[in-house]
């Protein structure tokens, strides 16, 4: 049996979100949406975001301005305030999970997702980090990102897929993805891959060296 999380990553984007909430809401599917901050202080954007939570899908933390991932920021303040301001602005949606997702750079994996502050706020706030063990790259191939989630799909028993609700052109296809990930008897799953929750509501579940920064 092959199960598969959604989560998108990167919106609101008011030309490509309400097409996606449409499909999802076609499918009867709920995820994820790991929001940027900044991008919540327009307030077209904080209004779909709204709309997300408002049709059952969750708000998540993805930083505030999503250019520096915070274990590689020199500034351990600058990279909590990434996070403090995105919490305050998620909270406008009317989500209370504390639920966050670091930037990757590309999908990656290390001890650049967070700092020792970063840890610490977390642990404060009580957030769950959720990562991910599938990334299609459908921002970097609008095209061929379908054949290539299938694949990663195939592979593993439950999977947890990183989409982008960007105006890249990729979520034209992703209808054909989801039709084509239930002829293929994939189940659809709200819950996360428990190697995918290193932190759950604050706690550590396994050690967090690998995502966390050395300090200085």
């Amino acid at each position: 049996m092959l199960d598969l999380t959604l989560t998108f990553d990167n919106g609101p984007e008011p030309e490509v979100t309400p097409l996606v909430l449409d499909i999802l809401a076609r499918h009867g599917l709920k995820t994820t949406f790991f929001v940027v901050g900044e991008k919540l202080e327009e307030p077209a954007r904080l209004d779909l975001a709204r709309r997300a939570y408002a049709d059952g899908h969750r708000i998540g933390n993805h930083t505030f301005t999503h250019t520096i991932p915070l274990g590689q920021m020199e500034d351990s303040a600058a990279a909590v305030e990434e996070l403090r301001r995105t919490d305050a602005l998620v909270a406008r949606t009317g989500e209370t999970r504390k639920l966050f997702r670091p930037f990757g750079g590309g999908g990656k994996l290390g001890p650049h997702l967070m700092s020792p502050s970063v840890v610490d706020f977390l642990h404060d706030r009580g957030y769950s980090c959720v990562l991910w063990n599938a990334i299609p790259r459908d921002w970097a191939d609008p095209e061929g990102w379908v054949e290539t989630a299938l694949q990663q799909i195939a592979a593993q028993d439950h999977t947890l897929i990183v989409l982008h609700d960007l105006p890249t052109g990729a979520m034209d296809r992703l209808e054909e993805f989801l039709d084509r990930a239930e002829a293929a008897g994939v189940t659809f799953r709200e819950d996360y891959p428990e190697e995918c929750v290193p932190m759950l509501a604050g706690k550590d579940v396994v050690p967090l060296d690998p995502f966390v920064a050395a300090v200085a």
